[in-house]
């Protein structure tokens, strides 16, 4: 029998453990075991709130998850509660999916001021992550940067742009739409270092903008390229660069927030006293291989909060090697050293959708085939438990996540999936009634 551990409940470790299934049959037993007392990783805490139907992909890893041969282990840290040695010594194999849940610094003077909230941090927030639910954003302040070019700079966007009434259905936490819902927020600033040829964001999310209540999304013209020059582009990002041409033309109607597309400009401090008062940023061109330079002209936003949506780093685990300029670990296609293997975000860094987990997690399981060779048995799980129960820790079922989900859907306001406990305190508590 084949003893593995997944280490991360998101979307790399459960597609993960589906591989090993389909791979190893009923001659392997699987433990996935995650900090928390909840499972799913980043389509619980996330995926935006208001995006119901992406976070319906948890269906899939339950059905994994409810499998003979896979367990949940959660509200278990390893490198923690656990050391990764003591892992691999119980596993014949032990895979980090662990994603990249840190926010990626800017690297600029003023960073460490009050207002400047990684997008990690703030998603955390409106999600009820529980490292992340006493984040404080200013909301009060007229005008908010965005610093990205991608989907999670138009998420926090859309979010921030938002009536209380169009987060019916969502399950934003009840905490952040009290907040938002006393939000003084009038514009929002998106700002790219290159242009709009060379976004990141894709059509589904930009049209989104188009649609808010109370926001209307504007592009300057003079940021466009040429409408000829579109044609050269893949289809999804011509759509995308077609949704901003119609932005610039408008719509006939106001709103009482303008969301404020910038292009070609890139952050080079934040100033303030004890807090963001002004982003400064200097005006890009784009060299002959397409990257951003410096033109040395400066410009300013006033504003109150910078929120970085710039990319996300790995958390690194004590006993794991670690690439500190990547922020990810040190792997050769996923094999870190012999019987230890990242997949993922933790692999390859925050790159591609949720789907693109599910053949990553599959290509892992095929070089573990390779290199898993008959030996000596391994405790596996038995051995977990031993650990745990030495230590005096609370390890989580995911039947008792499953009591944490009712409990959760039985305190949601009206119109709302579920209410998020905040705390693990609070998850712990719903297990035990």
């Amino acid at each position: 029998m084949l003893h593995i551990a997944v280490i991360g409940s998101g979307p790399a470790g459960y597609y993960t453990a589906e591989a090993l299934r389909r791979q190893f049959g009923d001659d392997v037993r699987i433990d996935v075991i995650d900090r928390l007392p909840t499972p799913f990783g980043l389509i619980r805490a996330g995926v935006a709130p208001d995006h119901q139907s992406i976070k319906a992909v948890s269906r899939r890893y339950e059905a994994t998850a409810l499998t003979d041969n896979v367990r949940f282990v959660g509200n278990i840290e390893i490198g923690v509660d656990v050391t990764i040695n003591a892992l691999r010594g119980l596993y014949h194999a032990v895979i980090i999916a662990t994603g990249a849940p840190d926010d990626r610094k800017l690297g600029i003077p003023g960073e460490a001021l009050a207002g400047v909230i990684g997008s990690a941090a703030l998603v955390g927030w409106y999600n009820g992550h529980p490292a992340f639910a006493r984040t404080d954003p200013p909301l009060q302040s007229d005008a908010v940067a965005i610093i990205g070019a991608g989907n999670v700079a138009l998420d926090v966007a859309r979010v921030l742009a938002k009536s209380p009434g169009e987060f019916q259905g969502s399950d934003i936490a009840a905490h952040a739409l009290a907040a938002l819902s006393a939000a003084r927020i009038r514009t929002i600033h998106i700002i790219g270092r290159r242009g709009p040829h060379q976004i990141a964001m894709t059509p589904k999310e930009l049209a989104e903008m188009a649609v808010l209540e109370r926001a209307l999304p504007y592009v300057a013209p003079a940021d466009l390229p040429p409408e000829g020059e579109d044609a050269a582009l893949e289809p999804g990002l011509r759509k995308s660069v077609g949704l901003l041409r119609q932005f610039a033309r408008g719509n006939g109607r106001d709103a009482p927030v303008r969301i404020r597309f910038h292009f070609f400009l890139r952050p080079i401090r934040i100033e303030g006293d004890g807090h963001v008062e002004r982003l400064v940023l200097e005006r890009t061109r784009l060299d002959e291989t397409g990257n951003a330079v410096g033109t040395g002209e400066e410009a300013v936003i006033t504003c109150g909060m910078v929120v970085p949506c710039i990319g996300y780093r790995t958390h690194p685990i004590p006993g794991v090697p670690y690439d500190e300029r990547l922020g990810r670990f040190v792997n050769d296609d996923g094999r870190i050293a012999p019987g230890l293997y990242c997949v993922g975000w933790a692999r390859r860094g925050p790159t591609g959708t949720i789907g693109t987990n599910r053949p990553d997690g599959f290509h892992i399981v095929e070089e573990i085939f390779e290199d898993i060779r008959a030996g000596g048995a391994k405790e596996g799980r038995a051995g977990l438990d031993r650990l745990i129960a030495e230590r005096g820790l609370k390890a989580v079922t995911f039947q008792d996540w499953k009591k944490i989900d009712a409990a959760e859907i039985a305190r949601a306001r009206a119109g709302a999936p579920r209410e998020k406990f905040i705390k693990v305190e609070a998850m712990l508590s719903a297990i035990r009634e």
